[in-house]
């Protein structure tokens, strides 16, 4: 096993309405000219040479109550003498396969006192025969420090591209508030007492749309040339309008795409719903700038991170909830700042740095556009593509607007709340990705 350092902690936040703005990615443009990066890029991953790969990711962020928006969860209350089961997709198989679980946000250490994955059946149930034990360190369980994260040691369980896996954590002890993810657009289940080796779904009759603890599965497959794209983003990328329980997020169907293509690269969906560019919120956590390190840069074999953030900065000032506070105006010069701060630190780590342009967002049936929004909109994304600065750039703004009002979403690819791409939209911008530039 392995404890991992991790940034300092984010605010704690309180969940507002599913002002869950956020959006991003779409059409692949090259930049023109990036030779020196290349370079630099061969010769670190070339050196970093790894055949683990981010199979499946999640973002964590710290405990907040539910509300009817995001339905109840269980991160306030944490857990005691209960078994947690959860389900995730893996995009990439392969024959083995390591547990990351996340204590970043807890105030206590985490003890973790057995964990055991397995293929899913659907639900709360699992094939049978499929259970392996999960080990850290040799042991059957684990401490995670408050403010570290931990891998598992290697489970001998061979997986398959897009096959849902099972994971089953058991806490005896109280655990406190739970460092967790809020919109899992899945189902986690809870039972009371050890229910570690259970194939059968009976004992686990309480259910939640978040996931807690789990922050990761890695996959090994013994091949080279296997590497993680990161999707770094706000609450497109977390896959707020899309289906939930369906695997219609904008990183599943980029997953399903290279599983086609036969390309062994894993996705990794960093996406938080309300998440900020620049500043921590009250629903959205840490920045996009201050979570990257953990996010990005601790993932295993990353080869490219496509970043979309920034509409949460453009839209918080005309929505002014406690949600999305602080939210203080931001001018299209800050917005590109931040986002030159990522490109240095993926570049500086031999990461390909992949811009996304922000979605028409006027429309929307809360209140985030205005013409001054509209301005720093348009002008972010004006630099984007023209720049040159970002490796390649991921036009959403053109794959998502309405030819007969630009500023629109298309309304066959918009969610119901006028924002946000449903299952059809994140379809097309997933479609949209140049594969090659990954």
């Amino acid at each position: 096993m392995r404890i991992l350092n991790s940034p300092a902690r984010g605010v704690q936040i309180t969940l507002g309405s599913v002002v869950g703005l956020a959006l991003v990615a779409g059409m692949v443009h090259t930049s023109p000219s990036r030779p020196a990066v290349a370079a630099a890029w061969a010769g670190v991953t070339k050196s970093n040479a790894t055949t683990w790969v981010g199979g499946w990711g999640a973002a964590v962020q710290p405990p907040v109550a539910g509300d009817e928006d995001s339905g109840q969860n269980w991160s306030k209350e944490g857990f005691r003498n209960q078994t947690v089961r959860q389900v995730v997709r893996v995009g990439v198989g392969g024959t083995r396969m390591r547990v990351r679980l996340s204590n970043v946000f807890g105030t206590k250490p985490l003890r973790v006192d057995g964990a055991t994955v397995g293929r899913s059946a659907g639900g709360a149930l699992v094939w049978p025969d499929s259970l392996r034990k999960v080990t850290f360190g040799g042991a059957p369980g684990t401490v995670i420090p408050p403010g570290r994260e931990a891998v598992s040691d290697a489970v001998p369980l061979r997986t398959s591209p897009l096959e849902r896996l099972t994971v089953n954590l058991r806490f005896t002890g109280a655990t406190g508030p739970a460092t967790f993810h809020r919109f899992a657009l899945d189902s986690t289940y809870r039972a009371d007492g050890d229910h570690l080796s259970d194939v059968g779904a009976e004992a686990f009759g309480a259910s939640t749309g978040s996931w807690y603890f789990l922050s990761g599965i890695d996959v090994d497959g013994g091949r080279a040339g296997r590497r993680t794209v990161v999707v770094l983003g706000d609450s497109l990328v977390d896959g707020v309008g899309t289906t939930s329980g369906a695997d219609r997020r904008l990183p599943d169907g980029l997953a399903e795409r290279l599983a086609a293509a036969r390309r062994p690269f894993g996705v990794v969906n960093a996406g938080v719903g309300t998440g900020k560019l620049l500043r921590d919120s009250a629903c959205g956590g840490q920045s996009g700038v201050g979570r990257f390190r953990r996010d990005v840069l601790g993932r295993p074999g990353v080869r490219a991170v496509i970043v979309h953030l920034g509409a949460n900065d453009i839209g918080a000032p005309q929505v002014d909830d406690p949600c999305v506070r602080p939210n203080p105006k931001v001018s299209a010069e800050e917005l590109i700042d931040g986002h030159r701060r990522l490109i240095r630190e993926a570049h500086a780590h031999g990461i390909k740095a992949i811009g996304a342009t922000i979605l028409p967002m006027k429309g929307a049936l809360f209140p985030i556009w205005s013409q001054e929004a509209e301005k720093v909109r348009r002008q972010v994304n004006e630099w984007m593509r023209t720049s040159g600065e970002y490796d390649a750039v991921l036009d959403v703004d053109r794959v998502m607007a309405d030819p007969a009002d630009p500023q629109r979403p298309l309304p066959g690819y918009v969610f119901m709340d006028g924002l946000h791409p449903n299952d059809a939209g994140a379809l097309a911008i997933a479609a949209a990705v140049n594969l090659d530039d990954l």
